[in-house]
């Protein structure tokens, strides 16, 4: 069957602009009824990376969640809501990212991902792995991504917040079996999503993140929600809608290479709003992308460190707290007398220090071809084409 991605816009956060929004996309999609008999249980799967306020646009907005959460209620479902934070305690990061509030106000249960079981291979990619235990109990699974830019995979949409439903420290354990092969990674993502195959996945682009996304970027008005009962197809609209192209994010990368149905534009049907309506001009993309891809190995390998990005520390922001010490998956970061040290032979690049660093200390060094590359590129576009306009988020209620 050929996959359906409902758009609509949203102006802000208001609840009943998202109540408004969010009951058109699912009635697109045949209404939640569709997905949801009464009594079913059913798991609202929120990006709640860390404890952040909604309006730094690094979590799903606490009034998407609520949207969600009553329309799967008025259908009958039992409803949790649950996520494992790439950082903090995930009752701590949901009560201060505004979630925690909204499930107690509605009567959901928070399902806090602790337990993990074991599913085995899920695809080729990888042979083991684990998934949250309230993941693999739930009837009925509704992924709420945050779209934002992401320093190893390009875009986090609905494919890649599904990574969630693997717990705690087991995530630096995946980025350490994939290394430095971003390709490898980025399958192991889609072949997740394939397996859990969440019923809905639902959109929050109201306010979207750019330029050092996922978690110390900048806010940025998208002011559009889009939703799909296929991941990969939501995210290949999303990508088209936010100005950027499958090259630029690994998982459209590889499920286009591996032809996998949903991965190109073409291929999916588009309802309600009009998406060229609704796109915004490119986001700023994180500058730890490489440009690698497609040269041969010997090349790569010689190559590497003027063709890629790397982290380093900002050592006036940096708070010595260790935490990325602790969640590197290579072990390549340690604090030595007082300052940060990154053992770059060892350094992978998946940016999950970046990702998790709560003080924005971890920023990005690019190779100098990749340097270079980027500033011809950036001669040779229209300056209305390269995202750099100053975009003002919408009202944040």
């Amino acid at each position: 069957m050929t996959p359906r991605v409902a758009l609509t816009a949203a102006a802000d956060y208001r609840r009943e602009t998202v109540a408004e929004a969010i009951g058109i996309l699912v009635e697109h999609l045949g209404g939640m009824g569709a997905f949801i008999r009464p009594g079913q249980r059913v798991l609202i799967k929120p990006n709640m990376l860390a404890g952040k306020p909604p309006d730094s646009a690094v979590t799903t907005h606490p009034e998407v969640v609520r949207a969600v959460i009553l329309l799967a209620q008025k259908a009958g479902g039992i409803v949790s809501v649950g996520d494992s934070p790439g950082i903090g305690a995930p009752t701590q990061v949901a009560r201060h990212c505004g979630i925690m509030d909204v499930i107690e106000e509605t009567g959901a249960v928070f399902a806090p991902f602790q337990d993990s079981v074991a599913i085995g291979a899920v695809g080729r990619t990888f042979h083991k792995l684990e998934l949250a235990r309230d993941v693999v109990d739930a009837e009925v699974i509704i992924n709420l991504p945050k779209l934002k830019t992401h320093g190893m995979m390009g875009l986090t949409c609905g494919v890649k917040n599904l990574f969630g439903a693997v717990v705690g420290m087991r995530k630096p354990a995946l980025h350490l079996q994939a290394g430095a092969d971003k390709g490898l990674f980025a399958l192991m993502l889609l072949e997740l999503a394939e397996h859990i195959r969440p019923c809905l996945t639902i959109v929050d682009a109201i306010v979207g993140m750019e330029g050092n996304g996922p978690g110390s970027g900048d806010p940025v008005a998208i002011g559009a929600l889009l939703a799909g009962t296929d991941p990969l197809a939501v995210d290949t609209v999303a990508t088209r809608l936010v100005g950027m192209t499958p090259d630029q994010v690994w998982t459209q990368r590889m499920a286009q290479r591996t032809g996998r149905p949903g991965s190109r534009l073409e291929d999916i049907e588009c309802c309600g709003s009009a998406l060229e309506k609704l796109a915004v001009p490119p986001l700023r993309p994180a500058p730890s992308a490489n440009v690698a891809w497609g040269l041969p190995c010997w090349m790569r390998s010689a190559l590497k460190h003027s063709l890629s990005s790397w982290p380093y520390a900002d050592m006036q922001r940096c708070r010595r707290c260790g935490l990325c010490v602790k969640h590197c998956p290579p072990g390549a970061m340690k604090l030595d007398h007082n300052r940060l040290r990154i053992d770059y032979r060892r350094c992978i690049g998946c940016f999950c220090c970046q990702e998790l660093c709560p003080y924005g200390a971890l920023l990005t060094r690019q190779g100098w071809l990749l340097r270079l590359g980027r500033w011809l590129v950036e001669r040779r576009r229209p300056a209305s084409a390269t995202g750099q306009t100053h975009r003002k988020p919408p009202d944040p209620r």
